[in-house]
């Protein structure tokens, strides 16, 4: 009888590590930070047990932990205390984004600070652009945000990504940052952003949800592949450096087929509602969380991501520089 013997390559841990095809590394992850005027101390998130809000004098410290695991890059998102209809703080010279990213290049000069480009955490009204009316005008919001993009590469951010959503928002924030003297400034694309159910917890750690309505006459129709491609092409052509998609876990299959499509570096998000998911099941002793995450990162490198944002630095196992996608081995933070 004849038949292929596959296990003959599974019969040991090590062989097992010598053919596998996928493995993570903390080089492949980018932290999240929230940053929140006016707290006197961090603050966790209530539905994202295990992340924080931290003020600029907790900052130092996180920053200081997760180098010490390896991780050397990070996205800012920041929360003001005083919102209006303008988003004014983000662009402020001492706005809290812009204090948080001097501060972390100042101390630690070789990361590389992401500033998140948005308006939603810093308008009275909790969404991404500029209203007319109860209407995001896609235009004018373009203007603002590329002062805010600018702004952000002032204060010494290495990458900007913007997430708004707008329609030619790469275009014009590559003009921009070029006109301002930041050329050689990458710009990392929220390129496929779908109006998604699985960020919930975030806008509770962003304190970003709408006042009103929703995000979906922006944000993309999750039913939707074509238009996914779409959006990446004519991000690319505009000059994208970095091609996002997000969230992750429910569009690999984006993802995948976006990686057939580009050479671009591919991002994914591993956003609020999968990690809020998991660690609430672990907490129920349902499931082995360390296990599940492990395998959840790995599926997102494995379908074309070369870099991973996610919260999992609060599950605590980014304990070495490099992570093994197999579960024989034990992490701890």
């Amino acid at each position: 009888m004849e038949f292929y013997r596959h296990r003959r390559l599974r019969r040991s841990s090590g062989l097992r590590q010598l053919v596998r095809e996928t493995k993570l590394s903390v080089d492949d992850f980018i932290q999240p930070l929230f940053v929140k005027e006016g707290l006197t101390e961090k603050q966790e998130v209530a539905s994202m047990p295990g992340v924080y809000q931290f003020s600029l004098e907790d900052l130092l410290p996180e920053v200081q932990e997760c180098v010490d695991l390896g991780i050397r890059a990070f996205i800012v998102f920041g929360i003001p205390s005083e919102k209006d209809e303008m988003g004014s703080q983000a662009s402020a010279e001492n706005g809290i984004v812009q204090e948080a990213i001097r501060l972390i290049k100042k101390h630690f000069p070789e990361t590389v600070v992401v500033a998140d480009t948005c308006l939603c955490e810093f308008t009275s009204h909790g969404h991404c652009g500029i209203l007319r009316g109860e209407e995001v005008d896609n235009d004018l919001s373009l203007t603002r945000l590329t002062e805010v993009a600018v702004s952000q590469a002032r204060a010494g951010a290495d990458v900007i990504a913007p997430s708004n959503a707008m329609d030619g928002f790469v275009a014009a924030i590559r003009q921009g940052l070029d006109a301002a003297g930041f050329e050689d400034i990458p710009i990392m694309s929220y390129a496929i952003k779908f109006a998604s159910s699985f960020y919930g917890p975030f806008r509770d750690a962003g304190e970003s949800a709408p006042a009103f309505g929703d995000r979906k006459t922006y944000q993309m129709d999750p039913a939707n592949r074509l238009e996914a491609l779409r959006e990446a092409k004519s991000d690319e052509e505009q000059g994208a450096d970095f091609l996002m998609v997000k969230p992750a876990l429910a569009f690999l299959d984006i993802l995948r087929e976006l990686r057939q499509e580009t050479r671009l570096p591919l991002v994914t998000y591993n956003v609020s509602g999968e990690y809020a998911m998991v660690k609430a099941a672990a907490q129920q002793g349902w499931i082995n969380e360390k296990a599940i995450v492990m395998e959840t990162l790995t599926s997102m490198k494995r379908a074309g991501a070369d870099l991973i944002i996610t919260y999992c630095q609060g599950c605590g196992w980014l304990s070495e520089r490099r992570i093994e996608t197999a579960g024989n081995q034990q992490f701890s933070r």
